[in-house]
């Protein structure tokens, strides 16, 4: 089943580390990120789950499905589609507390909007985008700008410097 952009979403977000403090108010960002990025984009599915967790879960999640024995900031697992009825749900996106605050700090970005972009990164990965080519990558990023500014989250493939040039003054 295919929704038209703008369907209904629902987005169950877990919480699976101690780190995420403020999980009321990451809940929301995540929610309102991904809800935005659905609003613009088909989904061929109902609903998705987000997983708070730290570097140690990334890791070896990292490592079983991706070969890394590297942390990283976001992984997405898409469902499998089998036959002609798709599920409802999309798959699940895991974010990684300890490299998503490094990140942050180190671009200068909000940890929120540092958040909201990786969740949409992820979000859009479910949908089959990806970045493994130039020309991929320059589609997924410019579906993620455009998701972004309309959360009024700067461009976070610009620097610190080129982002606060363009903006309002």
């Amino acid at each position: 089943m295919t929704h038209a952009p703008g369907a209904k979403l629902k987005i169950d977000v877990l919480v699976d580390s101690d780190l995420w403090t403020d999980a009321a108010k990451i809940r929301a960002t995540l929610r309102r990120a991904v809800a935005q990025a659905a609003a613009m984009v088909s989904t061929s599915g109902s609903e998705l789950a987000i997983v708070l967790t730290d570097d140690s879960a990334i890791r070896q999640l990292n490592r079983l499905w991706r070969g890394v024995d590297a942390p990283t900031n976001v992984l997405s697992f898409p469902t499998k589609r089998s036959g002609t009825d798709e599920p409802p749900h999309l798959g699940d996106i895991v974010l990684a507390h300890e490299t998503i605050a490094r990140e942050a700090r180190d671009e200068h970005k909000p940890f929120t909007h540092h958040v909201a972009h990786l969740a949409v990164h992820g979000f859009l990965h479910l949908l089959g985008f990806d970045h493994r080519k130039m020309d991929e990558a320059e589609s997924m990023e410019d579906m993620e700008r455009k998701i972004l500014r309309r959360l009024s989250i700067a461009d976070p493939y610009r620097s610190e410097v080129d982002n606060k040039s363009t903006a309002p003054t």
